[in-house]
């Protein structure tokens, strides 16, 4: 099991692999800005926080690469507001 979190510019997400299962935050990049439009977490991982883990560390990611973040994602804009260190990075 992968217990980090890879960016993966080539199919714009950002993934955590866990228990054979393969979770993933999408993002659109344009001008310094990261847009989060999609996360999905398998059903097999649900309730684990597998999407929490993920969602961390691609804003980790983030921050270290100086990005703003305007979270579409329902999950991402709702982790930021539970997280209010991350609230810096929004746009």
């Amino acid at each position: 099991m992968t217990e980090s979190v890879q960016n993966n510019p080539a199919r714009k997400r950002y993934e955590l692999e866990a228990e054979g299962h393969l979770a993933a935050t999408y993002y659109e990049l344009s001008d310094g800005i990261i847009t989060f439009v999609h996360t999905e977490v398998p059903k097999e991982l649900a309730g684990k926080g597998i999407g929490s883990k993920l969602v961390k560390g691609a804003l980790d990611q983030v921050r270290a690469a100086g990005l703003k973040v305007i979270p579409q994602c329902p999950f991402v804009k709702a982790y930021i507001e539970k997280h209010a260190e991350y609230a810096d990075l929004l746009k």
